[in-house]
C-alpha cells in the first residue's frame, strides 16, 4: 500500500524499499489512547508496517517540457556571450575557430561524390607487382632473369651482348696468337689492367672453345672501354667515333652508339653522360663478371675507370652483386688467388636481389 501526501509547498510519498527495511527491522506502529477522565496513556500494538516518506519540495520541481540546450545552442550562446564580453584576443580566436569548423550538414552531400571520385583514381594505381615490373624495366642495366638459382642465367649473353654483334667478332687471327703481348694488338684497347690480366690468362687456357669465348667477351669489354675513352662528355660525331675505333666491326659500333649515346639537339654530336654512362658502366661490369666466374675485383676496374671505389661498388649492387670478402674454398672454386682473400670482391648471387630504392631522409623538424 502507497501513501501520498502534501502541503501548499511539499509532497510525499511513501518509499517501498525503505518501508520494507524498516519493517524487516523490527520497526511497527504503536496506537496511544489518552483517557481525559482518568488522565492515562494506553499504548496497543498495531498490525500495520511503518510507512518511510520522500519529500519534495514543489518549487525545486523541473519542468517536464523544458530540456537541456543543444551542442549548437550551446555554442551559438558562448559566442554570442564571448563577442559582447570577451577579450580582444579572446575575440580573434572565437572567430578563427568559427572559420575553421567544418559543415557536417553541409559535407554529407557531397561525400558520396569524394568518394566515387578517391575509388576512380584508384582504379588506375599499380598493383606491388605492376610497381615492382615497372622499377625493373627501368633499371639502366642488361635484361635480367629474376627467378634463376644459376648466376651464369641472371643476365644471359646475348642480352648484353647481341647476337649479331658476338657473331661478327673475329677469332682467326686470336688462334693464331699465344701471347697475351701479341693479342694486345688485336683489341680495341690493351691499355685497362684487367683486359691485361685476362689476356694472360688466356695463354693457359687449354680448350681451344672456352679460349675463343672469353677472348670475344674480352674483346667486347674493350670496345666498351673505347667507347668511353673517346668519347667523354665533350661529344663527337658518329664518323669521327668510327676512324678512332678503327679496326672495331661497323656494325659493333654502330649498336653501342644506338643503345649508349645520346644526340645533341643538331644532330652533329654524341655523347655519353648521365643515365647513358650508367648504362655503358652497367654491361661492361655485367661482361666483368661473366668473364670473372661472377666474381670482380671492384678496385681494380675502378682504377682502370678512373672512378671511385665506391661508385663502381654501387654499380656492381645496381646489378645485384654483393659486396664481401670470399673464403679461401670460395676464391679457390672461382678459380682465384688466396691473395685476394682480404680484398672484397663483387660476388653475383641468384635469385638477384637488388638495392632497395631509397626514399630520401626524414627531415629534420
Amino acid at each position: 500500500m502507497d501513501v501520498v501526501g502534501e502541503t501548499p509547498d511539499i509532497e510525499f510519498a511513501s518509499h517501498f524499499v525503505e518501508s520494507q527495511r524498516a519493517a524487516n527491522s523490527g520497526c511497527r506502529y504503536m496506537l496511544a489512547v489518552h483517557n481525559r477522565r482518568t488522565s492515562s496513556l494506553t499504548v496497543l500494538p498495531t498490525p500495520k508496517i511503518p510507512h518511510i516518506l520522500t519529500r519534495s519540495v514543489k518549487a525545486l520541481k523541473t519542468d517536464p517540457g523544458e530540456s537541456a540546450p543543444s551542442a549548437l545552442a550551446y555554442r551559438e550562446a558562448r559566442t554570442a556571450l564571448g563577442e559582447t564580453f570577451g577579450t580582444k584576443k579572446a575575440r580573434a580566436a572565437i572567430r578563427a575557430e568559427e572559420r575553421n569548423r567544418v559543415d557536417v550538414n553541409a559535407m554529407q552531400g557531397v561525400m558520396q561524390h569524394v568518394m566515387d571520385g578517391i575509388e576512380k583514381g584508384a582504379e588506375n594505381l599499380m598493383t606491388t607487382e605492376e610497381a615492382k615490373e615497372t622499377e625493373d624495366s627501368n633499371r639502366l642495366i642488361p635484361k635480367f632473369n629474376a627467378t634463376t638459382s644459376d648466376p651464369a642465367e641472371v643476365y644471359p649473353l646475348h642480352n648484353i651482348i647481341p647476337e649479331a654483334e658476338w657473331k661478327i667478332i673475329n677469332t682467326s687471327e686470336f688462334d693464331t696468337t699465344k701471347l697475351a703481348g701479341d693479342m694486345t694488338g688485336l683489341l680495341p684497347t690493351a691499355r685497362p689492367e684487367w683486359i691485361q690480366n685476362h689476356l694472360k690468362s688466356l695463354e693457359n687456357v687449354s680448350s681451344p672453345k672456352a679460349a675463343r669465348k672469353t677472348w670475344k667477351l674480352v674483346y667486347y669489354v674493350s670496345a666498351l672501354f673505347q667507347l668511353r675513352w673517346i668519347t667523354g662528355r665533350k661529344g663527337l660525331s658518329k664518323d669521327i667515333i668510327h676512324r678512332k675505333m678503327k679496326g672495331v666491326p661497323t656494325i659493333i659500333v654502330d649498336g653501342l652508339l644506338s643503345r649508349f649515346t645520346e644526340t645533341s639537339r643538331d644532330n652533329s654530336a654524341l655523347y655519353v653522360f648521365n643515365g647513358m654512362e650508367t648504362k655503358l658502366l652497367a654491361y661492361l661490369l655485367a661482361l666483368c663478371l661473366r668473364v670473372d666466374g661472377y666474381a670482380s675485383n671492384p678496385e681494380v676496374i675502378a682504377r682502370d675507370l678512373s672512378l671511385p671505389a665506391a661508385r663502381v661498388n654501387e654499380l656492381f649492387r645496381n646489378l645485384g652483386c654483393k659486396i664481401k670478402k670470399m673464403t679461401e674454398g670460395q676464391l679457390a672454386k672461382a678459380g682465384l688467388s688466396k691473395s685476394l682473400g682480404n680484398t672484397k670482391m663483387a660476388v653475383l648471387t641468384a635469385p638477384v636481389e637488388f638495392p632497395k630504392v631509397s626514399r630520401g631522409k626524414k627531415a629534420r623538424r
